[in-house]
């Protein structure tokens, strides 16, 4: 995407939709809409201006959340039992990249994906799921659909289904739940972007997929690219955080598709137009759509995100001025994956700065990578086995980042047009272009290395921290990978959280919660609060989520937490 401050238009999207048995683009317009601007809440200041100032640069939020609130007398713990197999269910589609390339074959496009008549050439993200290459696509101004392929051929796709949807728009994340509709029965449910809000898609068949709802926030609004336009979603079911631009942050209680309800909407202070959200846990990061400022907030209620005094940060180059101040930097768009934040740099030149973020209140640069080759602008930054996949707009690069403090470019990339996004998926990158694209090459697929992936997906983060005290009993349990995994693999014997006694045996049953998962990130909201001062263990098995490629965790991770006491 252009700079808004470079004055380009630019254009991504991201959506779903369904096809005939043919594949043919099918329109999958409905009626089911709802309007979240009428009666909205007021939105409120999470930083509490009414009582003293803390510590860093935000007001004291109030008391840290418990959640003992919830509690309408003694949880009980349930039986123990056996965890189910984490081996994953049968996939409907024939798996990520089994291609093996010549020397000369790598970064030279193979094929180019397409979403037919109406696709404007304005392309984002791609993702593995059900073992289908979904694609999002879509123009900033609206019209937009998702197309499926199998991917296991990337250089031979076959196209699978094509839906286009008039009101769908340029968005940069899409998750995904598993959640009952109406009826009672358990669907798979995908949540993207709008003209004037957001819309939940039941995607549980990629021939049949169908917009159940399109909700409309307040002060969302087309036409403008940056201003006051949802610029990303965060799926943790059943909660979605939208990141809105001036708008700032919403939070929408998505237990019910197709009837979400508007929770809170805040604003960051200092105030700065919110671009990426990412939920991982009892922390949402708050990132920024062209400027400098971050934030990380509590989500120790995830109804209700709090504002962590101190946790807010400006990007800088790791130099500083004569007055000895940081040299502040400007970022696109921001990852994180580890406990990390990657940045793509824009203006006046692109690159990627890392921030080791593990202690929300004193976030550390690690490195700052700076773009040789020009024109350079901002993108977006995908993560995969100690790589960074960077969009530069003029450009794109693979950048080793395996010593976060020493970056080295592995690969220059090039496409026709805006390069914004490059997204691995197996050996395989899918270079899109937003904007000035070859008709019909918005999206190629360019072969990286030679050999299938075959190395299994590492768990790099965990929040609440290993060993973290005090944890409310409304908390949620997130983690990362090391890169993106296919969402479908995602069950309860995948990953889990259940009571354990000091000696690490097991004292109840497994904890009943929602799963949910995005990129390389996943997340378990309990539907019920958790058993006040009790020890409880978090355990992703081996054998269980399996990366793009089908190749499943190797190594047994575990951590554990103590929940708060209540008097």
């Amino acid at each position: 995407m252009r700079s808004a401050l470079l004055a380009c238009p630019c254009a991504l999207l991201l959506l779903l939709a369904c096809g005939d048995d043919d594949g043919a683009p099918e329109d999958a317009g409905t009626d089911s809409s709802t309007d979240a601007s009428e009666d909205a809440p007021e939105p409120v200041d999470a930083f509490r201006p009414d009582v003293p100032p803390d510590t860093g640069i935000f007001f004291d939020a109030g008391p840290e959340p418990t959640g003992c609130h919830l509690l309408e007398g003694p949880v009980d713990l349930g039986e123990v039992g056996e965890p189910p197999s984490p081996a994953a269910p049968t996939l409907a589609g024939p798996g990520g990249p089994a291609r093996t390339f010549t020397e000369d074959e790598l970064l030279r496009a193979c094929a180019h994906l397409d979403g037919g008549e109406r696709d404007r050439d304005h392309h984002n993200t791609v993702l593995m799921l059900d073992g289908y290459l979904w694609m999002p696509w879509a123009h900033e101004a609206g019209v937009g659909g998702i197309s499926v392929w199998e991917f296991d051929d990337p250089c031979a796709p076959v196209h699978v289904a094509t839906v286009v949807h008039d009101d769908m728009r340029e968005t940069h994340a899409a998750g995904m739940a598993w959640l009952p509709n109406t009826e009672g029965e358990l669907r798979r449910w995908m949540v993207v972007t709008s003209l004037d809000g957001i819309q939940f898609w039941d995607v549980t068949d990629p021939t049949d997929m169908r917009m159940v709802s399109d909700m409309a926030l307040p002060g969302v609004e087309y036409p403008d690219s940056y201003a006051r336009v949802v610029m990303s979603t965060f799926w943790m079911a059943p909660y979605v955080y939208v990141g809105a631009s001036n708008n700032g942050v919403f939070v929408v209680d998505a237990t019910q598709p197709e009837s979400p309800e508007l929770l809170v909407q805040f604003e960051p202070r200092p105030d700065f137009r919110v671009g990426g959200v990412h939920a991982i846990g009892t922390r949402l990061y708050i990132f920024p759509s062209e400027g400098s400022r971050s934030a990380i907030f509590d989500l120790g209620d995830p109804r209700s995100p709090r504002a962590i005094p101190g946790a807010s940060w400006r990007t800088d180059n790791g130099t500083v001025d004569r007055l000895g101040r940081p040299q502040v930097q400007s970022a696109y768009f921001a990852h994180v994956s580890g406990y990390r934040a990657y940045y793509a740099r824009n203006l006046i030149g692109g690159g990627l700065m890392t921030y080791d973020t593990r202690d929300p209140i004193a976030p550390t640069l690690l490195s700052y990578w700076e773009a040789e080759d020009i024109p350079a602008n901002g993108g977006y930054v995908f993560l995969k086995e100690g790589e960074a996949f960077v969009g530069l707009s003029g450009h794109g690069a693979v950048i080793d980042v395996s010593d976060p403090a020493a970056p080295n470019r592995l690969a220059r990339v090039d496409l026709t047009g805006d390069v914004d996004t490059l997204v691995p998926v197996g050996n395989v990158i899918a270079v899109s272009v937003d904007d000035d694209a070859v008709p019909g090459e918005a999206t190629a697929v360019q072969p990286w290395k030679r050999e299938p992936d075959t190395r299994a997906p590492i768990v790099n983060m965990v929040v609440p921290l290993d060993g973290a005290e005090d944890v409310p009993l409304s908390a949620a349990i997130g983690l990362t990978l090391d890169e993106a995994f296919d969402a479908q693999t995602l069950h309860p014997g995948a990953v889990y959280v259940r009571p354990v006694d000091d000696g690490d045996s097991p004292i109840g049953a497994l904890v009943d919660a929602h799963l949910s998962g995005q990129e390389g990130a996943f997340n378990l909201v309990p539907r019920s609060p958790l058993a006040p001062d009790t020890r409880y263990e978090v355990v992703v098995p081996a054998g269980g989520l399996r990366d793009a490629s089908g190749n499943p965790v190797a190594e047994t991770f575990r951590s554990t937490f103590r929940t708060v006491a209540c008097e």
